[in-house]
């Protein structure tokens, strides 16, 4: 098998960023955004998804944590999207149920190559650690549109805002493992009746 591995780096005059992704690792990850919120976010994300993930970002944080948070998400969705490659064989199409003590999340996932993100999900406090709420669907945004595939996510309910987003990148992780997944009886196939994704 093709090792579905990739390296992408990404500066610009706000972010300098650097970040490896493999879909078939074992969950390994380290992680340094300078944002402890979404370091911690990566992390879960990476142990769910049994992916291994190493990013290094610097970023303009004195001004606040909205262009490092959303550089190191399209860095996540160009990696996504390159290690699948032509997405032959996957399973394609997964969601997760999470629960994280009193909330409860699901993720839904399409790797059909067609961009589109909805998140349906209300937060009582403008900031989790170093993280605004009101980024968490901006960020899922980014990684659907440039890893090529559709998002749906959705908090069914909670009081606990970290517990709201934890479930949210768990669920994320899980769905994309399963998504990602070889399916043996596709062998080389591409997952979809147009031939091409």
């Amino acid at each position: 098998m093709t090792q579905r591995i990739a390296t992408i780096s990404r500066t610009t005059g706000e972010t300098a960023i650097s970040l490896t992704l493999n879909l078939d690792g074992s969950g390994q990850a380290t992680i340094s955004t300078g944002i402890g919120f979404l370091d911690h976010m990566l992390t879960l994300w990476a142990k769910h998804g049994l992916f291994d993930l190493d990013v290094s970002a610097q970023g303009d944080l004195h001004i606040d944590e909205h262009h490092t948070a959303e550089d190191t998400c399209i860095c996540l969705g160009r990696a996504l999207d390159q290690a699948l490659g032509e997405r032959r064989g996957l399973v394609r199409t997964a969601h997760s149920f999470v629960p994280m003590d009193e909330a409860l999340a699901l993720v839904a996932v399409d790797l059909g190559g067609r961009p589109y993100c909805v998140v349906q999900a209300t937060f009582a406090t403008p900031r989790v650690g170093q993280l605004g709420t009101d980024l968490v669907p901006h960020l899922l945004e980014s990684l659907a549109f440039h890893g090529r595939l559709n998002l749906h996510a959705q908090v069914f309910y909670g009081h606990n805002d970290h517990h709201k987003v934890e479930a949210l990148f768990k669920a994320l992780g899980r769905a994309l493992d399963a998504a990602t997944r070889l399916d043996p009886r596709l062998a080389e196939a591409i997952p979809s009746t147009k031939g091409v994704l």
